[in-house]
């Protein structure tokens, strides 16, 4: 977003001192005048040269300091009658390259009693103070001490420069700058005559005054900046009274402060106020209801970044008629603004900017915007504007640079965009556009040196083609083009070969199926992507790229051969090609490589050592191919390399030391090779992971406890597929960013932590990022997982930060589900499948409401399915199988979506539509019911007869045995008898027996 400020009062003040400069340095030159040959007073040369010594000047800037006349020094003006020195001019204006002056200020500057101007802006004092002394000046009008990285408080002293005009304390945006503070503003009110204040980047939070105080005690000020000066309201004053001695003020920046109110009244009543700045102000509606007539001669207004939502219409609408003729530029992005845009925008004659991106206006463009005939900058990108482009906006012949990116705007680019002559930036990115490029969209854009044209994603295939001559030559000359997701042409476009002060090339998915050309790589590129198109054939082994930092993205192709050394490429994706044979061994003299991406294709052999030299390299991507041996040991100078991606290929071996010798590694991905050993003893220093994939390996061993404390920042951890064991530590709980958990199919026992259920990134909802979604902005490293979803595997990447997912299957894990683990109401993914799972599932767990997949199969899991399981609306994929579960299964709401009878089957307890086992229905469980009842009955009386029935039966029998001798005899015979029969029995029939199956088993 363009800020111009309006320099009109700042140019009045300069020319003031200027002229009342030159009134005293003028003499009129006459042929006996002897002031003309008068070298400067000794005293005050005598004055600089002490003052020169207790500087440093590494940039040598007062090597001039030398000759006799000090008015001829660099930077150090005379009175022309008088010869004393008025102006010390020492600026540094080589800010961006030279550090400029430092050291110590001699109060040797005093001696200089003439002096009313002093400069020492933007050198580098290193948080000295200043010094009291320059508050001694008597006849000082100007003093700029900005961003000269000067600290502490700013002196009070300064008070007794009664003649200053103009005041510039801005400590810039410097380490030092943050240490500036004024704790007494009382000091402002004896400069009557200031016209220019500055005192930016100062700390005000701690001034024992208002701001507004001493503020208001000064007439004769036009100009009044306080940017980032941490002010956290505007005034104590009351609307009736506001400002009343600030009739002048023509400039007022209040930006960067936490104001975190609405805008006062008296603000809207200073009549001679051109420019308000009040961006980045933490300012909300609503807006007062005042009479903006006051503001008949504002330019410019400056409101971005604030909160003042619905209320901006309400004001763009004010403006349009006591601003109509003045208004230049109008800034009001990323207020949260809503509504169509009105039509009042046309009532701006002579408005030159006008910013409302990154606010929620709906939608269609109104035709009135065409009479915005001054319009040079026009910003609507990141609402939801819809509909075509008008046809009017042809009109708009002073038109630079236009912006409607990212909105939901649709139909036919006009004919008319083309005679916008000086339009020099077109940004069309992420709308849906549909129809035909043709020439005369181009025909008078010959100023025209950027352009973008990103279709969104979801846009249908093809909706927007581009229908130019192979002989086309464009009346541009362009620097910049960024085309994606449209139809460009299927050979390489000619046309880009006139293009030659090209230095950044998007051609992204516009289905060219081509070889690229010869003389593209003669440009001066620093920026070429032609990623996601058919292109084929072999690249040249050797470029010579003439910018020092070049990015190249030819991924998703079909290129072929082996890869090149292009030794001055910073950045480069080659992945997801045809490449073949080994990394070159040579790789390691690419010094200049900061990413290199080669995943995807078919290279084969080992990594090579010479990788370790590339001391620059932050992200390497070499999975999905056929590498195979170890992981080189040697690559200790990487001291820059936050993401490794080795996955998918044939790597044996263990993990070396140097992977984790330094903690700023944020992404490992070794997954799906053949890697061994103690996974956990060489990762203790990589405290700094987002993600650490090991799966399926044959990593063995227990999970330390240190995991969830040596590795807060972790989000993902996948390390399925080894052969783990031991418990799963419950510090993994106090991992609150951890959103995937990814532990199925290795040999862990135990009980489920009760702390699972505190995992802080499952219980909160987690938005996609639209800004990497949308925009063109390159990630250097494009995470990715292979996960277990739903049954089935699935590769995510770009909404991988989305997925929240817990998969602790296909282990030894026993005892009961968690209670706790119903509170994560955003997980995804549960599987707990192939355990010696107890118990009944959770009553509660109708509460996860962000399940979508849900797999509690092959366990001992008992009782019914809890009714309010039936409430995951969310839920598609469900598996209960192989457990002990029993009652009905629940047939309303989600799971009368579920048709599949398998996902319950082998619990024979469970009743339902899907199964063979019908539930009751009501009546019969009634007559049951009556049933039951009766047999209840009928069970007391039987219990008690056979309560009553057993004694008296015993002793009956036991007592007449015990009384009669010879019945006691008589039965005891009988018994010994019936014992000897059975002997005998059982002996005689066994033999035969045994016989037979000693002859079943010789023949078997």
């Amino acid at each position: 977003m363009a800020s111009r400020k309006t320099t009109v009062p700042l140019l009045l003040v300069l020319l003031s001192l200027l002229l009342e400069f030159l009134i005293v340095k003028a003499v009129i030159i006459h042929p006996h005048d002897g002031y003309l040959n008068k070298a400067c007073i000794e005293g005050e040369r005598k004055a600089l040269l002490e003052f020169k010594h207790g500087l440093e000047d590494p940039s040598g800037w007062l090597s001039s300091w030398v000759s006799a006349d000090c008015c001829k020094w660099r930077g150090v003006d005379c009175n022309n009658q008088t010869r004393n020195v008025v102006k010390v001019d020492l600026r540094n204006r080589d800010y961006l390259y030279s550090k400029g002056l430092g050291g110590e200020i001699s109060d040797s500057l005093l001696h200089l009693k003439y002096l009313s101007y002093l400069d020492l802006s933007s050198n580098d004092f290193q948080g000295i103070r200043i010094p009291n002394f320059l508050g001694s000046f008597e006849r000082l009008r100007y003093l700029n001490l900005s961003n000269a990285k000067f600290g502490g408080t700013i002196p009070p002293h300064l008070g007794n420069l009664s003649q200053l005009r103009y005041l510039d304390l801005n400590g810039g945006y410097s380490y030092y700058s943050l240490t500036i503070g004024i704790y007494d503003l009382n000091w402002l009110s004896s400069l009557p005559l200031l016209k220019y204040l500055d005192l930016g980047n100062a700390n005000l939070s701690k001034a024992t005054t208002n701001w507004m105080q001493p503020i208001n005690m000064l007439p004769s000020l036009l100009e009044l900046h306080l940017s980032s000066c941490e002010i956290s309201d505007f005034s104590h004053y009351s609307d009736s009274n506001p400002f009343v001695n600030l009739t002048s003020l023509q400039v007022i920046d209040l930006s960067y402060n936490n104001f975190n109110t609405t805008l006062p009244g008296w603000l809207f009543n200073i009549t001679t106020l051109r420019d308000l700045y009040l961006h980045h102000g933490a300012i909300r509606g609503p807006i007062p209801h005042v009479n903006l007539q006051s503001l008949g001669n504002l330019g410019t207004l400056d409101l971005s970044y604030n909160g003042i939502a619905s209320e901006g219409i309400e004001l763009v609408n004010g403006l349009s008629i006591c601003c109509n003729n003045s208004l230049e530029e109008l800034y009001l992005g990323y207020n949260g603004l809503s509504g169509e845009l009105p039509d009042s925008l046309g009532n701006f004659n002579n408005l030159i900017s006008l910013d409302l991106s990154y606010n929620s206006f709906d939608g269609p463009l109104p035709n009135s915007i065409q009479h915005l005939t001054n319009l040079e900058s026009l910003y609507l990108s990141r609402n939801s504007l819809s509909g075509p482009i008008p046809v009017g906006i042809g009109n708009m012949q002073r038109m630079k640079r236009l912006d409607l990116s990212l909105n939901l705007m649709n139909g036919t680019i006009p004919n008319s965009i083309g005679q916008l002559r000086e339009l020099t930036e077109l940004n069309l990115d992420w709308n849906s556009w549909e129809g035909v490029i043709f020439e005369i969209h181009f025909s008078n854009l010959s100023k025209l040196e950027y352009f973008s044209l990103h279709l969104s994603p979801k846009t249908k295939k093809q909706s927007l083609r581009f229908h130019v001559r192979p002989e086309w030559i464009p009346p541009f000359n362009l620097k910049y083009i960024y085309i994606s997701n449209c139809d460009v042409s299927p050979k390489f476009p000619s046309w880009l070969k006139t293009q030659k002060r090209l230095e950044s090339i998007v051609l992204e998915n516009v289905g060219v199926s081509d070889t690229i050309p010869e003389w593209l790589w003669k440009l001066d590129i620093h920026f070429l992507v032609l990623s996601r198109n058919q292109l084929f054939g072999k690249l040249p082994n050797t470029i010579s790229f003439r910018s020092s930092e070049v990015l190249v993205d030819l991924s998703f192709n079909r290129l072929v051969g082996l890869l090149p050394l292009w030794f001055n490429v910073t950045w480069l994706f080659l992945g997801n090609n045809l490449f073949s044979g080994p990394i070159p061994l040579e790789i390691g003299e690419l010094t200049n490589l900061k990413v290199l991406d080669v995943s995807g294709n078919l290279l084969n052999g080992i990594i090579p050592t010479s990788i370790g030299k590339i001391k620059y390299l932050s992200v390497i991507d070499l999975s999905n191919n056929h590498l195979s041996g170890k992981i080189p040991k040697n690559w200790n100078n990487l001291h820059q390399l936050y993401a490794i991606d080795l996955s998918k290929n044939k790597l044996f071996g263990g993990i070396p030391d140097w992977i984790c010798s330094i903690s700023s590694r944020t992404h490992l991905t070794l997954g799906d090779n053949n890697l061994t050993g103690e996974l956990f003893s060489s990762l203790q220093n990589c405290t700094q992971l987002y993600s650490l994939d090991l799966g399926n390996n044959k990593f063995s061993g227990e999970m330390p406890k240190w995991i969830g404390e040596r590795m807060p920042s972790l989000q993902r951890l996948r390390l399925r597929g080894n052969m783990l064991s031991g418990d799963i530590p419950e510090q993994l709980c106090s991992l609150s960013d951890l959103h995937i958990l990814d532990l199925a199919l290795n040999n862990f026992s135990g009980a489920i932590p009760q702390c699972l259920g505190n995992l802080t990134a499952l219980t909160s909802m987690t938005l996609l990022d639209i800004e990497n979604d949308d925009d063109k902005t390159y990630a250097w490293y494009s995470d990715h997982m292979d996960l277990v979803m739903k049954g089935r595997d699935m590769g995510f990447e770009s909404i991988l930060q989305i997925v929240k997912l817990i998969d602790l299957s296909s282990n030894n894990l026993w005892g009961e589900i968690p209670e706790g683990i119903t509170n994560l109401l955003t997980l995804g993914t549960l599987n707990l499948s192939r355990n010696h799972l107890t118990g009944k599932i959770p009553q509660m767990i109708g509460g996860m409401q962000g399940l979508e997949t849900l797999d509690l199969s092959c366990n001992y899991l008992s009782g019914s399915i809890p009714p309010s399981m039936s409430l995951i609306t969310s839920l598609n994929h469900l598996n209960l199988s192989h457990n002990l579960l029993s009652g009905p299964i629940p047939s309303t709401n989600q799971f009368s979506t579920f048709n599949d009878p398998s996902i319950y089957e082998a619990n024979l307890g469970l009743c339902g539509i899907l199964l063979s086992t019908n539930c009751s229905t009501p009546n019969d469980q009634n007559h049951e019911d009556d049933q039951d009842d009766e047999a209840d009955r009928y069970m007391t009386w039987f219990f008690i007869s056979m309560g009553l029935g057993f004694p008296v039966g015993f002793w009956a029998v036991c007592g007449s045995l015990a009384l009669n001798k010879s019945w006691r005899h008589a039965y005891f015979q009988f018994i010994d008898e019936t014992i000897d029969w059975l002997h005998v029995f059982i002996i005689v029939n066994m033999v035969p027996l045994k016989r037979k199956i000693e002859r079943v088993r010789f023949h078997g």
